[in-house]
């Protein structure tokens, strides 16, 4: 099926620069004017702006803002978007002041997305909402480019997968910092590859900043270069670390409570799949409705594409590539100890955990191309189907107002 259905597609794009290019913007699209439609076609809507939250930062938010009322238990809660753009907001204004509501002890850390947000912000409150969009979009595309320059000519149609990957259409969909980060990565790597080392380290300290698991990709990259004796290069991955530890040691100071071991309470070694597991034999045995199901089952996908990746990195020639097999099973390794509560509960956060392991691969064949790659491409492909299908006919309208008239 693979060989005869799918490479002919592939290699059809490949061919057709524009055609690729056309059916990222359909696809990203689609799914934006899918959400917004359900909001009165206001773009603030896929920021996620919770009014619990919002009511916190008044000042600091849109006046005309698509505000969540929230469901039973989260008070208005919203969603990640909502803290990258309030974060940025005091960036846009020159200072440092944490905006009110939100943890900081694992917020914080994340600054990278904020600052390039605030580029914007400095125009106004809608034009960093306009960031969120230029930013994820335009990083993909321009990542996208620079995947494809390293790539070889027999893997270059398979690049249009980093395009259309359902992962980092998840990300964006909620205005969130995974797509910007691995779109900053992979071109950071570039310029590793091109031995450009001052791009390297600036935009690798940049992604890290932005989300963590870009170290998913460097570590790999450093023992690569420990490994073959490569000093220079050992100096330069290093090197990438200063500036997020500059950071990490401003917070220290600043909030006396923060600790950098946060992220280590989210570490709950398969958890999160077995309660996940639980919930569906407990929703199948209450006899839920077809679209509680599908909600449910929407992330069944996820749990064979996790175990599909464990298998993956072992096949082909182990030694061609190993650094790229070790980032993909660091990625599976977040994954499997992603806990329930926080990550498995909800499909857009587990989904987007897996938005780099779609560059990892797709470097990992450019080393060895007889890895067993087929399964996941093709159970990517239909995440994205079904991803589609969730935000047109699934996905529900939940409650809001737009702006704090009315509360």
């Amino acid at each position: 099926m693979f060989q005869k259905y799918i490479n002919p597609i592939f290699l059809y794009f490949n061919s057709k620069q524009w055609a690729t290019i056309l059916l990222f913007f359909f696809i990203w699209g689609v799914s934006t004017l899918g959400y917004w439609k359900k909001y009165e076609w206001n773009p603030s809507s896929m920021v996620n702006f919770g009014y619990e939250f919002a009511l916190q930062n008044q000042t600091e938010t849109p006046e005309k803002a698509i505000l969540f009322k929230g469901e039973k238990g989260d008070l208005g809660a919203g969603y990640d978007g909502q803290i990258f753009y309030y974060f940025s907001r005091p960036l846009s204004e020159l200072n440092l002041n944490w905006p009110k509501g939100f943890d900081e002890s694992y917020r914080a850390p994340r600054i990278g997305y904020p600052l390039l947000i605030a580029i914007f912000g400095f125009f106004g409150k809608t034009a960093a909402i306009f960031g969120m969009y230029f930013w994820n979009i335009v990083l993909t595309l321009v990542s996208y480019f620079y995947l494809r320059k390293l790539l070889k000519e027999d893997t270059k149609p398979y690049a249009i997968l980093y395009l259309i990957s359902p992962f980092a259409l998840g990300s964006y969909y909620v205005l969130v910092s995974d797509t910007v980060m691995v779109s900053i990565l992979i071109i950071a790597y570039y310029y590793y590859v091109k031995e450009n080392y001052i791009p390297f380290i600036l935009l690798s300290s940049l992604a890290i900043l932005t989300k963590e698991p870009a170290l998913f990709l460097l570590f790999p990259l450093g023992l690569a270069a420990v490994f073959r004796k490569e000093w220079k290069r050992i100096l330069v991955v290093g090197s990438v670390l200063i500036i997020p530890i500059c950071w990490h040691l401003y917070l220290a100071y600043r909030f006396p409570n923060w600790r950098p071991g946060r992220l280590t309470d989210f570490i709950l070694p398969l958890e999160g799949l077995i309660s996940y597991m639980e919930s569906i034999w407990a929703s199948l045995s209450a006899g839920n409705n077809w679209k509680d199901l599908a909600r449910l089952f929407s992330r069944f996908p996820l749990v064979v594409l996790f175990f599909l990746g464990l298998f993956l990195p072992f096949t082909g020639q182990l030694k061609k590539g190993w650094e790229f097999r070790i980032s993909f099973l660091f990625i599976m390794f977040m994954i499997g100890t992603a806990g329930y509560y926080h990550f498995w509960s909800v499909y857009e956060n587990v989904s987007r955990m897996f938005t780099l392991s779609i560059p990892v691969l797709l470097l990992l064949v450019n080393e060895d191309k007889s890895v067993r790659k087929k399964e996941y491409i093709l159970l990517t492909l239909f995440i994205l189907v079904l991803f589609l299908a969730k935000v047109l006919l699934i996905s529900k309208q939940l409650g809001y107002q737009i702006g704090f008239v009315g509360f």
